[in-house]
């Protein structure tokens, strides 16, 4: 069962694609936005959830006070559920919380979009290769606030993502198999 940790829409369950995705645990994402609260990155944030699957980890920001939620993703049912889920936490938060779901590629979306954020979550299937990481990332700079957080959610067996030109890595964290990766824009 995967739900909402905390904030206006604490303990709220959310529905999880019955297949071809691999949700956040509980326990991760307690530990990951307990650092991003701590730092005060979630509150007033413009957030990009990419790969979102359920959208767990954008609507978690969301819950605790997220100013605008971006989610990605390019499986139709998976893209079907972050949707079901995002009304459901848009309900729970009140009034009009700013939420989209954008059916596309993280790519695609990438070579699309104009927006700056402020939290950045690449939560990619765990067989996606590093170049593949790397090229998205690197799509990624240009739509990064200049004191932007990204986090990576990788297979605790993953080495460190290698980072493009302009983004730089602050710390890494291992729960069990799943390891979170943390970096930044280069400050010019």
């Amino acid at each position: 069962m995967t739900r909402i940790i905390s904030g206006a829409a604490g303990s709220l369950t959310l529905v999880v694609p019955d297949a071809g995705t691999r949700p956040t645990s509980d326990r991760v994402r307690e530990a990951l936005f307990s650092s991003l609260d701590a730092a005060d990155l979630v509150h007033g944030a413009r957030v990009l959830d990419l790969y979102a699957g359920s959208g767990a980890l954008g609507l978690e920001a969301l819950s605790r006070g997220a100013a605008t939620v971006d989610l990605v993703e390019k499986a139709p049912r998976a893209a079907a559920t972050a949707e079901r889920n995002a009304r459901a936490v848009a309900k729970a938060v009140g009034g009009t919380p700013a939420w989209r779901v954008h059916r596309a590629g993280a790519d695609a979306f990438l070579r699309t979009g104009s927006a700056a954020f402020d939290l950045v979550f690449l939560d990619p299937p765990y067989d996606l290769g590093e170049t593949e990481l790397h090229d998205t990332l690197a799509l990624l700079v240009p739509h990064l606030a200049p004191d932007a957080t990204i986090v990576i959610e990788r297979a605790g067996r993953s080495p460190q993502p290698r980072l493009p030109e302009g983004l730089e890595h602050l710390r890494d964290k291992r729960y069990g198999d799943t390891s979170l990766w943390w970096a930044a824009p280069i400050e010019s």
